[in-house]
Formats: C-alpha cells, sequence, structure tokens
C-alpha cells in the first residue's frame, strides 16, 4: 500500500493525499457482521455536550470486530480485507470451518488465504494474526490487541501501525513495551494477537482541506482569543489582542498545555514499570 498524491487542479486538492487502498479485496461489508450506528454529535446519554466540535459527517455502519478471540482452537481462513470507517486499521474477514465469519484487525501482512487461530493452550504456532495468552508468548514477540483483563477483549494497541514488545514475565505478569514506550504489567492470562497492526501508510496521509475533516464529523474549532470574555477566559480585548493571564487555559479554567492531570493516586499506578517518554 503506498500513498496516492492528486494533481493540484484547485486549492483543496493540492495538499490532500489519499491511501492507494491496494489491500482492501472487499468493496462491502459483511451484512450480518454490521449494526447501525447513529450519530452523537458529541452528547452523552444526559443530552450535555462532553465532546466539542462534533457533528455532521458521512453515515456509517459499526463493523462487529472479534475483540476477544474467543472461538478457540479452530482454524479460520482469512475471506477479506476490508475498510473500517471506524478505526485507522484494516479488518480481515475471516471464515471457520462452520461457516460462522467474524472480523478481526488485521496485522501486517496478512493475506487472502492465510489461516489464523486462537488458542487458550501452548500449541500455536507464533504467526501474524493467532492470538494466544500472553504467558505463552515467547519473550520479545511483537503483539497488538491486548487485554487487560482476562476475557474482557482487546482493549490497547489497535490503531494503524500499533505494535507492543513482550519485555519479560514474572510473578503472574508480562512485561509489555506500549507503542508510547510505557512499560506496563499485564496479567499473564491476557490473549494478545501476534504481530504489528497494518496499514502503516495512515500517519502519512494529509487531510488537505477543511471539508474532509466535515466529512469525518469534526467541525471547525474556534480560538478562545477570537471569543467574548463570557464565553472563554481568553476572550475580549481591543484588536488582536493576546490571551494574557491565567496562561493558556481550557473553557473552564483548567490549565492546559502540559498540565498533568492524571490523578496522583490511581488504581493502575502499581501496574505501570517506567513512564512513556
Amino acid at each position: 500500500m503506498a500513498i496516492r498524491v492528486l494533481k493540484p487542479t484547485s486549492p483543496g486538492r493540492r495538499f490532500l493525499t489519499l491511501t492507494t487502498f491496494d489491500d482492501i479485496t472487499k468493496s462491502k461489508p459483511e451484512k450480518g457482521l454490521v449494526v447501525i450506528k447513529k450519530s452523537t454529535g458529541g452528547r452523552n446519554n444526559t443530552g450535555r455536550t462532553t465532546a466539542r466540535f462534533r457533528g455532521g459527517g458521512h453515515k456509517r455502519f459499526y463493523r462487529i470486530v472479534d475483540f476477544k478471540r474467543d472461538k478457540v482452537d479452530i482454524t479460520a481462513k482469512v475471506s477479506a480485507i476490508e475498510y473500517d470507517p471506524n478505526r485507522s486499521c484494516r479488518i480481515a474477514l475471516i471464515t471457520y470451518p462452520d461457516g460462522e465469519k467474524r472480523y478481526i484487525i488485521a496485522p501486517l501482512l496478512l493475506k487472502i488465504g492465510d489461516s489464523v487461530m486462537s488458542s487458550y493452550k501452548n500449541a500455536l504456532d507464533v504467526l501474524s494474526g493467532n492470538a494466544m495468552p500472553l504467558k505463552f508468548i515467547p519473550v520479545g514477540s511483537t503483539i497488538h490487541n491486548v487485554e487487560l483483563n482476562p476475557f474482557a477483549g482487546g482493549k490497547i494497541i489497535r490503531s494503524a501501525g500499533a505494535s507492543g514488545q513482550l519485555m519479560a514475565k514474572e510473578g503472574g505478569y508480562a512485561l509489555v513495551k506500549l507503542p508510547s514506550g510505557e512499560i506496563r504489567k499485564i496479567n499473564e492470562g491476557c490473549m494478545a494477537s501476534i504481530g504489528q497492526v497494518g496499514n502503516l501508510d495512515h500517519e502519512n496521509v494529509s487531510i488537505g482541506k477543511a471539508g474532509r475533516m466535515r466529512w469525518l464529523g469534526r467541525k471547525p474549532h474556534n480560538r478562545g482569543a477570537s471569543m467574548n470574555p463570557v464565553d472563554h477566559p481568553h476572550g475580549g480585548g481591543e484588536g488582536k489582542a493576546g490571551q494574557g493571564n491565567p496562561h493558556p487555559v481550557s473553557p473552564w479554567g483548567m490549565l492546559a498545555k502540559g498540565y498533568k492531570t492524571r490523578r496522583t493516586k490511581k488504581y493502575s499506578d502499581k501496574f505501570i514499570v517506567t513512564r512513556r517518554k
């Protein structure tokens, strides 16, 4: 897969780049594995805006992805590699001998016809796409879609190009180096998939124009300094005024740009061996 650069026939296309989608083999999703995804507009279940500047965007179906990989000791064949509008990586459609189909996150170099399998036993080859508990994965292996609690489903290392590394095992825990650089203890019974997540070129795509962000459901983000004092602490002033004091803050007065908001006594502190860079 590569990046496609368009001819600059208009200002909007001058800086816009796309992926070539060479790896996509099926254009429409599997009917039994999609559900309607309703737009929230950034509102929570009480109707309050919890994520600003959200709304509009293209309609999407949500693809039901198997993050648990709980159909064990049965070999499945990769039927297709598909585009998923809800995530940065590709998804792979796998078919089991009994006819059941599931979506999984597509690791790098996975292609149609390959076999994948998951198991709770130490009986699997360390091949891209296979899933097994961390206690059976060799130290030094590249992994993705890692559970934080056994049988809870993969929660971390799922975006395009992401990968973690199994550093060591001790005292019932595996030490995993996350993409951020953080080294974290994870229960050895947690499942993880082998390999690196595919679609490496995602980070090289240039959005290129404002309209493309609107397709994604992201509206223009106006600066605090352009508002009135009633709307933002940075607002007001004659002409172009600086943000003044207090230095960069959110609309609600919380310090921004570097201020740490993580709780000093968080339950997961005991699992973090080395902080992220």
